[in-house]
């Protein structure tokens, strides 16, 4: 597993325009508001899923409708392949709810 070259952060800064690199560019962070708990817990357990079988877990919290995910690899100290395949994956969940 590698890091991401900066150029390749900024390629999927670009992609994912809603997402928001944190300061020192080691994790992508996104606040999502669903209209209501259901929503949001549904998606959550959809992510869950697609996160247990990449073996690569959110750092992540819930109240009510709202959703807050921090995506980083801890081992590689910043953003990897498997952050950017979870960033992917969300945002394409997102859209199929028509919640993009």
């Amino acid at each position: 597993m590698n890091k991401l070259s900066a150029l390749e952060i900024d390629k999927l800064v670009k992609a994912h325009g809603l997402w928001c690199l944190e300061e020192g560019g080691k994790a992508m962070v996104r606040e999502i508001v669903l209209e209501d708990f259901k929503a949001a817990f549904g998606l959550m357990a959809e992510i869950a899923l697609m996160a247990e079988s990449l073996n690569h877990h959110p750092e992540w919290s819930n109240v009510y409708n709202r959703l807050r995910i921090r995506m980083t690899t801890h081992d590689a100290d910043g953003l990897t392949s498997l952050d950017q395949s979870m960033i992917s994956f969300i945002d394409e969940r997102l859209k199929s709810r028509g919640a993009a």
